[in-house]
């Protein structure tokens, strides 16, 4: 009988999948340092910098288009079943999460290109909280991944609360400052889609979190437990 794995032994298997999930914590790191130098690049308006976070936006693609190349090239060899055929699907999930990650990125990064030498309309203060939160919960639900945790994936769902409420006050007082000096419409506009965007990499490590606990439980999550925005 031929076996589920192919032509290829469990152990030369289970090495692949262990290099696929080498390359995503890669593709993870190279998606968290865009988007603290993209912040940093705003908070110091450093436009060099912002730049390069926009250039550096294809690289992250072309890693992503990678690792889909070899979770797609090991589900045709290797025929996987049950759990080795949910890490691969993961894998393809997460890695998808993580470039558009890199994209929210390069979109703050072009923010910031767009502002030009403008100061910020406030101190950002809750941005970079906003950006400190967001990639402490892609660092944990990436850590979750390689552990199999479930309960630390269920702590990246409860922890996008904490960046949803820094959302709505970052978002409270733009508006009311928008309101209040009609000429910075434009700055504070621009803060907005900061803090939107770096909303929904939290909500991209949601995403992460939510594969987790379907590739140990096998049961996804309550649809339900969506994002508000």
């Amino acid at each position: 009988m031929t076996s589920v794995y192919g032509k290829h032994p469990r152990a030369e298997f289970d090495r692949d999948l262990r290099q696929l999930q080498d390359e995503l914590l890669a593709l993870g790191s190279m998606a968290e340092k865009a988007v603290v130098k993209a912040v940093d690049a705003l908070r110091t308006r450093d436009l060099e910098m912002s730049r390069q976070v926009v250039r550096d936006d294809d690289a992250i693609d072309r890693k992503r288009a990678e690792l889909e190349d070899r979770a797609v090239d090991l589900i045709a060899i290797q025929q996987p079943v049950a759990s080795d055929l949910r890490m691969l699907i993961a894998a393809l999930h997460v890695s998808m999460e993580l470039e558009r990650i890199g994209d929210y990125a390069e979109g703050i990064g072009k923010i910031s290109l767009m502002m030009g030498d403008q100061p910020p309309v406030k101190p950002l203060v809750d941005i970079p909280r906003m950006a400190e939160k967001a990639t402490a919960m892609l660092r944990a639900s990436l850590d979750a991944l390689v552990n199999h945790d479930v309960e630390r994936a269920h702590q990246v769902l409860a922890d996008d609360d904490e960046v949803d409420a820094l959302y709505d006050q970052v978002y409270r007082e733009l508006l009311l400052i928008m309101v209040q000096d009609p000429k910075v419409i434009e700055r504070g506009t621009y803060l907005l889609w900061t803090a939107h965007d770096l909303e929904r990499i939290a909500d991209r490590a949601t995403n992460i979190a939510e594969q987790v606990i379907y590739l140990v439980t096998g049961k996804h999550v309550d649809p339900g437990r969506v994002s508000k925005y």
